[in-house]
């Protein structure tokens, strides 16, 4: 049953990320990166306080992030054998176990489902000569998701953009007895440039070409439409809009037109532009991300995807 209104009920995390009257922590989601074969921490550049980090350096930030108020958190899994069409889930399964392990329910963990950081060739597909073979990267993805709700995963995330996945990775999901997982979608997702320091942190630029041919070209409204509305039919439960600044436009349409929450991924290039400029004392940073997570919410978004949530409690949210 792909409709289902219960998912975002199932726990006080789900509940306090759609809470429609108020803007709280708890609607600030954490990106993080977990590396595999890290020795030690990697700040990545530009992203003010956030680091490419292994497994025990991963955890001992969440608990400090937990103590700073942050409960919803997005791994990233970076594994350190990439395959040519496959997910690495040994890896990822390992981190998710054991943050579950650790934190418990005292969280709300979503894992981003893709397979730019598996694979060879970066890109978010299985290739054949250098076409997508859609049948195959469904399958991969909902395996994928499968795999890492059995692990111990609250939410699925997908950011692929290939048409179906929602609709494959829900049916998989539901079939192995995981009908209150829910799915964030990556539903419109724009081929952009403000996606370079996110790149170094997960490892997966493309080894040729580009991703325009399934990201969505940023000239087009309806395309843009299009596919969140696509998200919602085929079962997501909550859609997004990546990247956020640059979809201001679209987020309270995408409700209006689903009735579905719609949050906004603030990009690493947005956050990074925010700590370069105050790096050159041009702007105070405090200040100027709480500026930017408020436009988020007069535009319309229901949560917030900011790689600086773990600075929200000293900014007064």
């Amino acid at each position: 049953m792909s409709n289902r209104l219960m998912r975002l009920r199932a726990s006080r995390h789900l509940r306090n990320l759609c809470a429609e009257t108020e803007f709280t922590r708890a609607q600030l989601i954490q990106p993080l990166f977990i590396v595999e074969g890290l020795e030690h921490d990697e700040p990545i550049t530009g992203l003010r306080g956030t680091a490419r980090q292994n497994i025990p350096s991963a955890l001992r930030q969440i608990e400090r992030d937990l103590e700073n108020g942050v409960t919803q958190f997005l791994l990233f899994p970076v594994p350190g054998e990439k395959k040519l069409n496959q997910f690495n889930h040994h890896f990822s399964q390992q981190a998710i176990s054991a943050i579950r392990r650790q934190f418990g329910d005292d969280l709300c963990l979503w894992v981003d489902t893709c397979l730019c950081s598996s694979t060879t060739h970066g890109h978010c597909a299985v290739l054949d000569d250098a076409r997508i073979n859609l049948d195959a990267t469904l399958n991969e993805l909902a395996q994928a998701a499968l795999a890492f709700a059995e692990a111990g995963a609250d939410g699925i995330s997908p950011s692929d953009m290939m048409d179906g996945r929602v609709a494959r990775i829900r049916t998989r999901l539901d079939e192995g007895g995981f009908e209150l997982t829910p799915v964030m979608s990556y539903s419109t997702k724009f081929a952009s440039q403000f996606y370079g320091p996110f790149r170094q942190a997960a490892d997966s630029a493309p080894q040729f070409g580009d991703r325009r041919h399934y990201q969505i070209d940023v000239r087009h409204r309806t395309d843009a439409l299009a596919c969140s509305e696509r998200c919602a039919e085929e079962g997501a439960d909550l859609l997004m809009v990546k990247p956020g600044l640059t979809s201001l436009d679209l987020i309270r349409p995408i409700h209006e037109r689903t009735g579905r929450a719609v949050g906004a991924y603030q990009v690493s290039g947005e956050y990074a532009g925010l700590a370069l400029l105050a790096e050159q004392g041009l702007t105070n940073f405090d200040a100027a991300l709480r500026e930017t997570w408020h436009v988020f919410k007069r535009a319309g978004a229901q949560y917030i995807i900011t790689y600086g949530a773990r600075y929200a409690r000293q900014l007064g949210i």
